[in-house]
């Protein structure tokens, strides 16, 4: 399996705030490293309460109190060991608790959610940790997009819960930002400021925590390509690498590096049975797919791949 040392599977976080594009992400991931050895987990799932008594109570699903967090640790050392779980399932259409389902550890274990980072002993089972980070008005877009497609929410509900969720979330969802390895950041192109989906930049804010990997070839090749490396301060001051990926590159740069990213995923499938990075649902719920979003899953999946594997054979 990718030339890995051990047998146990590598632990991957995406945290970020409600409608950062979590499962989005999380989904193209699966689609590089192989939807037959990665599974995906909603830390949605670990949710305490229904919709109807998270009302009734007054609390919202971005407070850890809300969630059986002590038995997400448990779940989480057990696939860590090898060992299946019986996963709690919450449903977002109603936001209804469902009866429980079977999960079996494979190679990958890719956790996503509000809170993946709230805990020490959560923080210490990750191989890399991602934050995600859109531009806030651009995440205010996705959240309403995907509450009244998918939610079942009205838009009238939708407002009415963003004060509550707006607090929980500043007191222990973004404190996450800390604690990750890379923190991604979709933002719109200067030409075109309301632009929320195939057109999108994506920013990689690279912490020193981030196992080393030689960018070099990548760079070489994505300069005409659509890839820049800048030196910036992150929102602490500290100086850090920010690797941005244009979102108005043309279909023929977009695949040519594509494909050399893919050249560079350690036994990456032949291009005829390759996943498909890069898909998104817009705002009339269509399938879309995006070049920027693609080459920022590839280019996550090069790093843990490499990066992962590398800080496990150390």
């Amino acid at each position: 399996m990718l030339g890995r040392s051990r047998e146990q599977p590598v632990i991957i976080g995406i945290v970020g705030d409600s409608g950062a594009g979590k499962t989005t992400l999380a989904a193209g991931l699966a689609e590089v490293l192989g939807s037959d050895r990665t599974v995906n987990i909603c830390i949605d799932d670990y949710h305490r309460y229904s919709r109807a008594e998270r009302a009734k109570m007054g609390v919202t699903p971005h407070s850890p109190d809300a969630n059986y967090m002590d038995i997400l640790e448990q779940h989480v050392r057990l696939l860590r060991d090898g060992q299946p779980i019986l996963k709690p399932v919450y449903n977002h259409n109603g936001g209804k608790l469902d009866p429980p389902e079977y999960v079996e550890p494979r190679e990958f274990i890719i956790l996503e959610g509000l809170l993946g980072y709230a805990t020490q002993s959560l923080r210490d089972v990750y191989d890399v940790k991602f934050y995600l980070e859109p531009e806030e008005q651009l995440r205010h877009r996705w959240k309403f997009q995907r509450d009244t497609i998918h939610g079942g929410y009205t838009r009238e509900q939708v407002m009415t819960s963003l004060p509550k969720l707006q607090r929980d979330s500043e007191q222990y969802v973004i404190p996450q930002r800390g604690f990750a390895d890379m923190v991604v950041s979709f933002y719109p192109p200067p030409e075109k400021p309301e632009e929320s989906g195939e057109c999108l930049c994506v920013a990689h804010i690279l912490r020193p925590t981030l196992p080393y990997l030689d960018l070099v070839p990548v760079l070489e090749v994505g300069s005409d390509n659509g890839f820049m490396l800048e030196l910036m301060r992150d929102i602490d001051g500290r100086p850090a690498d920010a690797l941005h990926v244009s979102g108005t590159i043309d279909d023929g740069q977009a695949e040519a590096m594509e494909g050399f990213l893919w050249s560079l995923i350690p036994n990456a499938p032949a291009p005829g049975v390759r996943g498909r990075p890069g898909a998104f649902h817009d705002a009339d719920d269509q399938l879309r797919y995006s070049h920027a979003l693609a080459l920022s899953q590839l280019v996550i999946a090069h790093y843990l791949l490499n990066a992962a594997l590398a800080h496990h054979v150390s």
